[in-house]
């Protein structure tokens, strides 16, 4: 279970294998320039001195990290990195089965569920309010605390969210520079 806890998550940039519409799980592939400049525009809104930057050990993260929040020191945490998707890894996007299904050679989805949890909880338990750079798939997780799925649209690539509990329930809605208040404008968004 996700503790309730704000946090600030961001997808990282795109990359050759998002391009491509390609799995993109423990492949350490960085960046494309245009997943640099969306990163670099993230930084806009996130602007402020952050209690905790973390983000997953492969480079596509932290890289982004670097770009949206210049000058803050971010952690690499492995239990953020990406599924481990074993065979699947690279194919296209159109051959990965069901979250819930173990993929060959890869991690099962309780596995990496518990192993994100594991990071996110204890990364909420410390903080209050840290920005969490990371994957669509660690998103996923996070969906499926929410609201009891993993499935749904996949997450824009560098577009930060402000995820919140609520008396209602979760919140999710995108983070804008305005946000850095939480709480003058809570709109209650579907997770998607």
């Amino acid at each position: 279970m996700l503790l309730a806890k704000p946090f600030v998550f961001i997808r990282h940039g795109e990359t050759q294998l998002n391009r491509e519409q390609r799995i993109c799980g423990h492949s350490d592939v960085p960046l494309t320039a245009w997943g640099e400049t969306q990163a670099r525009e993230a930084a806009s809104c996130l602007n402020r001195p952050w209690s905790r930057v973390v983000t997953s050990t492969l480079q596509r993260a932290w890289r982004t990290a670097e770009l949206a929040v210049p000058g803050q020191q971010a952690e690499r945490l492995s239990g953020l990195d990406e599924r481990d998707w074993g065979l699947l890894d690279q194919l296209p996007l159109n051959e990965q089965p069901p979250y819930e299904e173990t993929p060959p050679g890869g991690e099962s989805w309780a596995v990496f569920q518990a192993r994100v949890l594991a990071a996110l909880n204890g990364v909420l338990a410390s903080t209050e309010v840290p920005l969490v750079v990371a994957h669509s798939g660690v998103f996923r997780v996070i969906r499926a605390q929410l609201i009891g799925t993993p499935h749904g649209p996949r997450l824009s690539n560098a577009t930060p969210y402000l995820i919140c509990p609520g008396l209602l329930g979760w919140q999710v809605e995108r983070y804008t520079s305005r946000d850095s208040a939480f709480g003058k404008r809570q709109l209650t968004a579907r997770v998607g």
